[in-house]
């Protein structure tokens, strides 16, 4: 039985030692590859040791972009990437955790309606609703700007029902203990329930603010200003921009340094992030 557990464990973790070599492999050529200069990519070979060209070709992304593709340094684009991702970030959160407030712990009529109004908005995403949407961002003159780049993207129905579904989980004993001290429905908010959702708001950070960076659609459909240039939008410039063949080893290193944000989000919230999607007692 125990040689048989022995066998178990050693197939079980080598399956998983493979699953992360196939999912680490591509990101490990892209790092060697942004490490090389463009004529070691003519050839044809791709080489799976670091080249000597990293510091000058991060630099040369960072600081000078690829002015015949039409992409700035990417330096602004990085900050405009998290300015973006963060507004929608904050706004969805913010936004979602007020509106579950309300829907669970206050009696107002058709609250549950307006609840499932809400929720049904998840079959209307923005790529569905694009045209109106643009339409009412131009006549509110919030095109290349960062008003326009998030506050469309702001709502979110998944956000609030998450919430809600939580909130519907906190003992009642908690609410009247409040009620009895004298505690107001924001100083219950602000005290007792902002505090236990510590963890899912975690979670939920992380979710959104990956999803914020990633935008691309929305970015490229209201952005005409470099200045507002997203880091996808340059990457997606680097590789079709330009009457050249894409200069790789630029690509690559903006690949690079495109990742990293979210996963230093990632990183540094691991442990409320598992906590978040795992914790069910309160």
């Amino acid at each position: 039985m125990v040689e048989n557990d022995r066998w178990g464990i050693f197939f079980a973790h080598l399956v998983l030692i493979l699953g992360v070599a196939l999912v680490v492999f591509p990101v490990y050529i892209a790092v060697i590859a942004s490490t090389h200069p463009s004529g070691t990519f003519v050839r044809g070979v791709m080489p799976l040791l670091p080249g000597p060209n990293a510091l000058e070709n991060y630099r040369t992304v960072i600081f000078e972009g690829r002015s015949r593709a039409g992409t700035p340094p990417i330096g602004g684009m990085l900050w405009n990437s998290f300015v973006m991702a963060m507004a929608i970030t904050v706004g969805k959160l913010s936004i979602s955790i007020l509106s579950a407030f309300a829907i669970v712990y206050f009696r107002f009529p058709f609250r549950m309606f307006f609840f499932w109004v809400i929720f049904l908005t998840l079959m209307l995403p923005v790529e569905v609703r694009i045209v109106p949407t643009f339409q009412v961002v131009a006549d509110l003159g919030m095109l290349n700007s960062f008003a326009g780049l998030s506050i469309p993207l702001i709502a979110s129905a998944t956000a609030t029902f998450l919430f809600r579904q939580f909130f519907m989980t906190v003992p009642e004993e908690l609410m009247e203990a409040a009620r009895v001290d004298g505690a107001g429905p924001l100083k219950f908010f602000k005290d007792i329930l902002l505090p236990l959702s510590i963890t899912n708001i975690a979670a939920l950070f992380v979710i959104m603010f990956i999803y914020g960076w990633n935008q691309y659609l929305w970015p490229l459909l209201i952005t005409t200003d470099p200045e507002y240039y997203t880091i996808v939008m340059g990457i997606q410039r680097m590789v079709t921009g330009g009457d050249s063949e894409p200069l790789w080893h630029l690509v690559m290193a903006t690949v690079v340094l495109a990742a990293l944000p979210p996963i230093l989000v990632i990183l540094f919230m691991q442990r409320l992030f598992v906590k978040g999607l795992t914790e069910t007692e309160k």
